[in-house]
């Protein structure tokens, strides 16, 4: 999605987006916006300069956790005004719509996070499962501070409560896609959380 950022040099910009990219033939079913590209800019901005606040003058490490995340921490690690560092890991709990429950690591870090503020980056947390298993994982590896910022929550599915230091929206039981969000690899490049008509 080149030339879509949050500042003045981010080229077009996601207001000029909003309606997002033409979905494909009538294959593809309609996927009604919930959350306008708009709406989510203004709170990207609105989290990076609280997370820049919370920390004055110290380094921020972002984490994101692949494959959903990665759009939102792009415009996020844009939106903090400090020093930002960047890493992924991989995990998977999903088959097609349902959280399964089990937790499988598939990609870790590439640099330590010892004695750094430490941010991890969700798309969503909805049952807390994956995000309970993670913060598990890191908070043995000793950062200054680990904390958590997720785009979307959603209270009604939850199993285990997880702190959520920086959240955009708290949405109802959908199942969403749109903005790094997928339905079996579809729809991550909407710029937009839409809700997939029938599901």
């Amino acid at each position: 999605m080149a030339g879509v950022g949050l500042g003045a040099e981010g080229g077009a910009g996601l207001e000029e987006i909003a309606a997002g990219p033409a979905l494909p033939n009538m294959t593809t079913p309609h996927v009604a916006t919930l959350i306008s590209a708009p709406e989510i800019a203004v709170k990207i901005r609105e989290l990076g300069s609280r997370i820049a606040m919370d920390q004055p003058g110290r380094p921020i490490h972002l984490v994101g956790v692949l494959k959903g995340s990665f759009i939102f921490m792009a415009d996020l690690a844009r939106a903090i005004p400090a020093e930002v560092s960047c890493d992924f890991l991989r995990v998977t709990s999903y088959k097609g719509t349902n959280s399964t429950g089990e937790v499988r690591f598939e990609t870790d870090l590439t640099e330590p996070i010892e004695g750094r503020i430490t941010v991890l980056v969700e798309d969503i947390i909805d049952t807390g499962t994956t995000m309970d298993a993670l913060l598990r994982v890191l908070r043995a590896r000793n950062p200054a501070k680990l904390l958590v910022c997720s785009l979307l929550h959603k209270p009604s599915r939850t199993k285990v409560t997880v702190p959520i230091d920086y959240l955009g929206f708290t949405i109802p039981d959908r199942f969403v896609v749109g903005y790094g969000l997928d339905f079996e690899g579809r729809f991550r490049n909407l710029p937009y959380v839409g809700v997939v008509e029938g599901m």
